[in-house]
This record gives structure tokens, sequence and C-alpha cells, in this order.
């Protein structure tokens, strides 16, 4: 895909900035326009970040990207920001009714506030920190068996049943990461003043202040995160740990110490749903169909037309995402396989998201098909516990498939905490913007220790603990987007029940919320879901006492 050309954009910002609006009827057809135009920019800029995520090794796909960073992002930045002024400034705006336009017109107005021409630059300048990031850690690999593999190759390995592999494959996944501490830490270093700077630009007291109107999160509080993370210690911590002891029992160990974590107990091999990606999006599609024909339908349609990238090689960057392409009108999928049950929960949770982005298609408003990440984590994970019942396409052993059951419910409860201690710690890096490297790995720890208590023993593996942030993308590329996997996770729990007690009922329920995209607020969402977006303590330990009750099945079963 070409580069797209500053004259070219300039001209097509110009003649829709110049567009006459007298009439409500010209309004709507302004808005029908800036929708098609948005799209088609957004779709070009994705293009290029998808490309550069998939081969970040590629000069040519890095100029590419850069070139949007540095000269098209800015700038359409700035038109969106003139375009949103001419709406704001018609006599037809405030005429829009409440019922459609409500939760439009609320943030097109917080975003308006938000602007601030300075920052433009400030955001280049991020944007070519988090290029640096992601080029670090794409091209981290280490040796095994004679071999140089990605990281991700080798978390199957994490899982062994022989400690000493276990072992082995933890300190080749964080010593590679650890070795580039230096360069990792000056560059959140960098994005932490640059950020605080944006946030003065906004003429707003706090960095986090400014994500949250950034974010659009009008229906909850910094103050309402951290009464939420003290609930997860009350109520979450405690069964985790529980699960975490009965894991030490069936690994037969004295001391729990990390690379038990994921280990499987002797005589067991890890769980490997699929040998390859082929293997993985014909058995996928299967159980997706067996849920609505639709949602079948889509990974074909998705693997047919090349929006699957799912393997890992060297040069491709970690983690996973599903990225909307609203002009193609269908999402793309990225992920790096490890060979182990994460390829399975990874793939359904992605689907999950390119299923809300089919759902939302027909939104009329460009704003309406940009979804809070409290509503798009929902879709994802709620995907994960509607797919347990088609895994015995992965899993033919029942005993297979009730570990693969146990693992997704446990795995689901276990990351809470964690989420916790990444939210609480991101607070804490924008109240106290001028800490030391030493007090930034120290209060990952200590957040740890408090929130997510384990009875793993770190003693002379401190430095995995306190310096495994470097690992979380999001600090870098997307700060404060964290909180909303937990809240989504809580949101998909009560989905999982639902959908125990009603499939179908459940299913159309969860596709009339997707459909909505952002046209109501998180709480109507939710409700048209048939749950509540609530994160209260009565709630989390309601629903603590199902998943302990589900677990205890499952156990009996096996």
């Amino acid at each position: 895909m070409k580069v797209y050309s500053l004259e070219q954009i300039t001209k097509e910002f110009e003649s829709l900035l110049d567009m006459k609006i007298e009439f409500a009827e010209e309004l709507a057809s302004f808005l029908q326009k800036q929708k098609k135009l948005y799209e088609k920019v957004d779709e070009k800029l994705l293009r290029h970040y998808i490309t550069f995520q998939c081969f970040s090794d590629d000069e040519e796909n890095k100029r590419k990207y850069e070139y949007d960073q540095q000269h098209i992002k800015p700038l359409y930045k700035k038109f969106q920001s003139l375009l949103d002024q001419k709406v704001l400034s018609s006599p037809f705006f405030k005429l829009l009714s409440d019922e459609e336009f409500g939760e439009y017109k609320k943030k097109l107005q917080i975003q308006a506030s938000l602007f601030h021409e300075s920052n433009l630059d400030i955001e280049k300048e991020e944007d070519q920190l988090i290029n640096r990031y992601f080029e670090i850690t794409g091209g981290l690999t280490s040796m095994w068996e004679g071999q140089e593999v990605t990281i991700s190759e080798l978390y199957a390995h994490a899982r062994d049943s022989n400690r000493e592999i276990r072992k082995k494959a933890f300190e080749a996944i964080y010593t590679p990461i650890i070795e580039k501490e230096d360069e990792i830490q000056k560059i959140l270093d960098e994005l932490i003043e640059l950020r605080v700077n944006k946030a003065e630009n906004a003429e707003l007291t706090s960095f986090t202040d400014y994500m949250f109107k950034k974010y659009n999160r009008n229906d909850y509080t910094p103050e309402d995160c951290k009464q939420f993370a003290e609930s997860v210690r009350k109520h979450v911590a405690p069964l985790v740990k529980k699960i975490e002891e009965e894991h030490k029992k069936e690994l037969k160990v004295d001391a729990y110490l990390p690379w038990d974590m994921h280990g499987e107990r002797a005589g067991k091999k890890p769980l490997k749903p699929v040998e390859t990606s082929e293997e993985l999006i014909s058995k996928s599609a299967k159980v997706l169909g067996n849920l609505h024909q639709e949602f079948g339908e889509l990974v074909l349609k998705m693997d047919k037309k090349n929006l699957l990238d799912l393997t890992s090689r060297k040069g491709k960057t970690q983690g996973g995402f599903c990225e909307s392409l609203p002009e193609t009108g269908l999402s793309f999928i990225f992920m790096n396989m490890s060979k182990t049950h994460d390829d399975l929960l990874t793939f359904m949770h992605e689907m999950g998201h390119g299923i809300h982005d089919a759902l939302k298609s027909d939104q009329e408003l460009y704003a309406y098909k940009q979804i809070p990440m409290e509503s798009a984590e929902l879709a994802s994970m709620s995907m994960e516990f509607f797919s347990l019942n088609g895994w015995n396409e992965f899993y033919k052993e029942k005993e297979d498939l009730n570990r693969a059951k146990k693992e997704l419910i446990k795995s689901a409860v276990g990351l809470i905490p964690y989420i916790m201690v990444v939210d609480q710690f991101q607070h804490w890096l924008y109240q106290n913007p001028k800490h030391s490297w030493q007090e930034r790995n120290k209060k990952f720890g200590d957040l740890k220790d408090y929130y997510a208590a384990s009875l793993i023993q770190w003693d002379g593996f401190e430095d995995w603990k306190e310096k495994s942030w470097m690992y979380i993308l999001h600090i870098f590329e997307v700060p404060f987007y964290y909180i909303e996997y937990a809240i989504a996770q809580i949101g998909a729990l009560q989905m999982y029940k639902l959908f125990k007690e009603n499939p179908d009922q459940t299913i159309s329920n969860y596709r009339a919320a997707l459909s909505l995209g952002s046209s109501k607020s998180l709480p109507e969402i939710y409700s048209a879901a048939g749950i509540k977006f609530d994160f209260s303590e009565e709630t989390i330990a309601e629903l603590m006492e199902f998943v302990e009750k589900e677990l205890d099945l499952l156990a009996v079963e096996i």
C-alpha cells in the first residue's frame, strides 16, 4: 500500500472543511461524508501499522509507518479538531436529539476540549519512542537446544512437567529483556515526561485526568479503580492463592517457585489444542459457527482474505491484537502461536473483537463505531467462555477437555489481581513522575505483594518479579489501558453464568449489545447484554462464589 501523501489528505480534508452546513439535513450529510473520509484514512494508517507489527525488521515497512506517525497522523488530528469545531459551532448541533446523538454530543465536547496543537509534536516524539520499544521487544530471542527461538516459542516449555526445563525456559524468557533494561527504562522516562507535558498543555492537573477524558471514562473515576483493587485483594486474591495451593500439591514441590506457575504435574504433557495455524482456523470456525452461523463464516472470510497472521517468527513483534479495517468492513488478527493452550484462548479472544467489529459496522456515526475498551474486552472475554462447550473439537480426551476448561476459569480469575497491579502501577508512575528506576521497580514488586499476594517464592529472583512490567506493551503504547480487562472479566463471568442457564438468549443479548457500538453508555450496553456494569465488592464476592463452584464441578468430572 502506497504512502498517503500530505497533499492528498490536505485536499480531501479541506474540501470537507469548506462544506456548507445551512440546514439540519446538510449536517447529517456532512457527518456521513466525514465518516467515509475518516474510515478511508484510518484503514490506510492501520494497514501500515499492521505491516510494521508483522515485519518490524523491514526498513521499508518501518519507513512507511514512521512517515504516517510523523506527518500524516499529526495532520489528521489537526483536521479532526477543526472538523469537530465546525460541528460544535453549527446551530444545528444543539438540535440533534439526545436520544440518538446524546453520547456523540458528550464525547465530541470532551475530545474537543483535549486538543492542543502543541501536543501534536509531543505525540510525534511519543510514537518514535514506542516504535523503538517495539523494535527492541520484537527482536528479542533466546537460544534453545542450539537454535535461536522467539520469546513466544518458549512459553510451551514453561509449562513442561519437568521442573528443570521450566526453569530453563523461564530464564530464557526473562534474561533477554532484562539485558535491555537500560534502554527500556530510558524510553519510559522520556514517555512519562512527554505525557506530563501533554496534560499540562491541555490545562489538566495530571496525565491521569487527561487519559480518563481521552478514553471517555465517564462512568467511573481513579478512586473507583482504587476501590476495585481493594475489593479484588479481599475477594479474588484469596481464591487465586487457594488455586495455587492446589497446584503446588499437584506438582509435589516443597517451594512454589516462579517457574512452577504454569507447570504440569509429572506424567502430564502441556495442553496443546492444535499443531498448526490452519488447524486452529478450521476448528475455531466450526466451534464459533455452532454458537452462531455468522461467527463461523466470519473466521473463514477473514482467512480467505489473508487477514489472519497467527504464527511466531523473528522480526514480528510480541503479543496479539485485532484491528478493525473500517473501509474493508473486516478485521485483522495478529498473534504469536506458541503451541500451547494459550493459542486457543488468544484466538477466541481476538475473534470476539472481530465479531464485535462486524456487529457494530452498521452504526451510522463514525464516533459510534469507536468503542470503549470496557465493551471491547467484554466482547472478547465473553467469547472465550462461550466457546467452552465446543472445545471437544480441540481436546478429544475428556480429562484434557476438563483440564482446559479449568485452566480458562483459573486464568480468568488469576489475571484479575495482576491487572490491579498494572493499573495501580500506572497511576503511581504519573502521580510520581520524578521517580528513579530503582523506585519504579520496587513499586511494581510491592504492588504485586499487596494486590496479588501469592505462594510464589521470589527469593533470589527479585529482578524477574520487579522488572516483568517491561514486557507489558500497554504501559508504553496505550497508557492506562489495563483496568478494562478486569472490568470486562467481571462482565464476562456474569455472561458465562447466564450462558450456562440459557445459551441462545445469552448469544442474542450479546449480539444486541455489541451492535450498539458506543451509541449508548457503558451501563446501558452491559444492560443490553443482560448483565450489570458493576465491579462493587458485593458483585465480586458473589462471582467468586460462582467460580469456586464451577471449579469444584470440573474437579469432580476429572
